[in-house]
């Protein structure tokens, strides 16, 4: 049978004190195990092998050794039922607990894959979000320590000191979020530690306005006369709207040999469906205005990512954020002014632009298809901000009745 019991080592430190070890006794040899704490002599009761009330936190850290002599009698009691012969070193070394995940180790793996995976926009997102979280500790913590009081400060953080939005905090919470699943992924942490989920940390994306361009802007944006640069910019813009508001990741990396028997052919970039569907006439003179700079059947319509080495995925989504910057800015500060549209015009906006003219024209099962929405909830979610005719005919029902 094994003896256990907390002592003092008498190896005395620089300070004066003596560190506490668990001493472990079986078959007359010994084996001792370190808590971290060390008392001066006064401080201790040798025969009781506990702290006196004289240790500043004497009850907590009697507490803690009591609790350690009750995990290693445990481990004493399991491995003599299981094995005839056991060692004090071997109680010792069966009861090492494996050390707690931390965190940053974590968040740096974890961002090394997205790199790995080619996802430029992702990873440069929340690479200065897991600075912003180091910022806001000081230090690597341990899953564990990481509860919904930690998450809520750092939200408050990023709010009051950051002075970011809402939109934004969520966003730094989806990077902790994402860290745990990637650590729960690597079997670091069980799978019930997360401190999201019902219950618990709930992130909720604020509601934004969306207000796309109206059919005369968009009348405005077709027909006025713009210089070379611009008027590629706004056929991007046309393109991608005349496509039910393709995103402009897609409308990039479209390939001349995307387009078969009159139909345009593509894999959605975002979430790898595919879909189908006519060349509307208008989108069909813009092709034209291309055909020159074709060089082969594969090659990319649009010019942006020509010669772009196209097997280094990061390096590919890292030219496409380049370009869509620079496309933005072109529509912003040359494109718009032209066409006197005072609105906010981006690529995204051509996508709102849609969703605003298709309103509640076409149904959501068709909206769904179109805008290659996994889910038709959130299909019916995004639709919702722009369908507006109930709520202002109820308006004017109320404000006519008197009438």
């Amino acid at each position: 049978m094994a003896t256990i019991k907390a002592v003092i080592k008498p190896d005395k430190k620089k300070d004066g004190t003596f560190p506490i070890v668990i001493r472990i006794t079986k078959n007359r040899k010994t084996n001792y195990e370190p808590i971290g704490y060390s008392v001066t002599l006064d401080q201790w009761d040798s025969a009781k092998g506990c702290a006196r009330k004289n240790y500043p936190n004497s009850v907590r850290l009697n507490n803690l050794i009591a609790k350690r002599i009750a995990e290693l009698s445990a481990k004493a009691i399991e491995l003599e039922t299981e094995k005839q012969e056991v060692t004090a070193s071997y109680i010792k070394k069966s009861n090492k607990k494996a050390p707690a995940a931390m965190f940053f180790p974590q968040a740096e793996l974890y961002l090394s894959s997205l790199k790995a995976a080619g996802k430029y926009n992702q990873y440069t997102a929340d690479k200065p979000r897991v600075k912003h979280f180091r910022d806001f500790l000081k230090r690597d913590i341990a899953f564990q320590e990481i509860e919904v009081s930690t998450l809520e400060a750092f939200k408050s953080y990023v709010k009051n000191t950051l002075k970011l939005s809402e939109r934004s905090a969520m966003n730094h919470l989806s990077m902790v979020r994402s860290v745990f699943s990637h650590a729960k992924r690597d079997k670091l942490i069980k799978a019930d530690s997360s401190p999201f989920g019902k219950g618990k940390m709930i992130i909720k994306f604020p509601e934004t306005g969306k207000v796309g361009l109206n059919p005369a802007e968009i009348k405005r944006l077709e027909t006025v006369e713009l210089p070379e640069r611009p008027s590629h910019c706004r056929n991007l813009w046309l393109f991608a709207y005349y496509f039910a508001g393709m995103r402009v990741s897609d409308v990039l990396r479209l390939r001349w040999s995307d387009i078969q028997d009159g139909r345009l052919i593509y894999v959605m970039g975002k979430n790898d469906k595919v879909g189908t569907l006519k060349v509307p006439e208008k989108a069909n003179q813009i092709l034209t205005q291309y055909e020159s700079s074709k060089r082969y059947k594969d090659d990319f319509i649009f010019p942006e990512l020509k010669d772009v080495d196209v097997k280094d995925q990061f390096v590919f989504e890292r030219t496409i954020a380049f370009k869509t910057s620079a496309i933005d800015k072109c529509l912003k500060k040359d494109v718009a002014p032209a066409a006197n549209i005072t609105k906010k015009l981006t690529m995204h906006i051509a996508r709102h632009s849609f969703a605003s003219e298709a309103g509640d024209k076409i149904s959501i099962q068709m909206l769904q298809k179109l805008y290659r929405h996994s889910n038709i909830t959130t299909t019916v979610g995004y639709q919702a901000s722009f369908i507006n005719k109930d709520a202002d005919d109820a308006l004017d029902a109320v404000l006519n009745s008197g009438a």
